[in-house]
């Protein structure tokens, strides 16, 4: 069985961050990552706010730099998923889809996927005209009416991308008011294809063999109605995109890894980075940050263990 003194999983800018600080300071490490490196990057079509691109980058353009950072060391790069982490002896034996493998230290770096709102229709219509990614699925719907579904700054930066390939966007938020970046909500305000629809939530998404329309209720007034548009996008946040987590983890309650500042979590030798983890901030700067500090630490761990 390959044993590593660490082992770092998922490949986003928190793992790739990782992962070469962990190379630079000479540690044997293997890097599992079950897709693509990139993670939710990959998905984003410009990054404006990344320090060093005044210009901004799009986001598989960062993740290829990031990647060719790591090109002239030579580790093991494991494509495949972890199953389950179990304490061993003093090491975490790391189960994969096929086969295990064992390490002194893990950084877990698996990131966050789209949250769901959880209404009918949404499970039978995803992929058939519901969508969380206006990267992946916009140009389906160019020249069409579409629904977006949150307030934060995702649903407003994904709103301004998509304006530029619908017809027409329903911006729809259970709130009076948006909790994204002033930069984006005036961006959003003055947007002539955007018409913003407050204190309304979504209640079922209709149609026949694709999505029809979305059934809105005003949370004021009690009023419903039926919405019709080609497509609907939803962005309401983000759930742990985790594995099942070796025994005495500590979790937030929605199951986001807490650590402390020097990113170590509630076991000996387990640190974890970026969106994996319980914060406010979730963004690629942060992760980046994270995933330095993540390496240092685990580094320190194997000189003093």
């Amino acid at each position: 069985m390959k044993e590593y003194e660490s082992l770092v999983i998922g490949g986003g800018p928190a793992g790739i961050t990782a992962a070469l600080y962990l190379l630079r300071a000479g540690v044997n490490m293997g890097w599992v990552e079950k897709l693509a490196p990139g993670g939710q990057v990959l998905l984003t079509e410009a990054i404006d706010n990344y320090p060093g691109f005044p210009e901004g980058i799009k986001g598989y353009e960062l993740i290829d730099r990031f990647a060719a950072h790591l090109e002239p060391f030579d580790f093991d790069k494991i494509r495949d998923e972890v199953v389950e982490i179990r304490a061993e002896q003093g090491k975490y034996l790391v189960s994969l889809s096929e086969g295990q493998i064992r390490s002194k230290t893990l950084i877990i770096c698996t990131g966050a996927k789209w949250r769901k709102l959880g209404i009918p229709g949404e499970n039978k219509y995803s992929g058939r005209g519901v969508s969380y990614c206006a990267v992946c699925d916009g140009n389906f719907f160019r020249n069409q009416d579409v629904a977006c579904i949150g307030g934060g700054d995702t649903a407003l930066e994904e709103s301004l991308y998509l304006s530029k390939l619908v017809r027409k966007i329903y911006l729809i938020h259970r709130r009076d008011a948006f909790r994204g970046l002033k930069v984006y909500q005036d961006k959003v305000f003055n947007d002539p294809k955007i018409e913003i629809v407050f204190d309304t939530v979504a209640e079922e998404f209709v149609g026949q063999e694709s999505l029809s329309g979305v059934k809105l209720k005003n949370v004021k007034t009690g009023r419903e109605s039926l919405l019709k548009v080609d497509g609907a996008f939803v962005f309401v946040g983000l759930d742990p995109a985790g594995m099942d987590y070796p025994r005495g983890m500590e979790t937030d309650d929605r199951g986001f890894i807490i650590t402390d500042q020097e990113m170590a979590t509630s076991l000996p030798g387990v640190f974890a980075a970026g969106d994996i983890r319980s914060k406010l901030c979730r963004q690629v700067s942060s992760a980046v940050g994270d995933g330095a500090t993540a390496a240092f630490n685990t580094h320190v761990y194997l000189e003093q263990n």
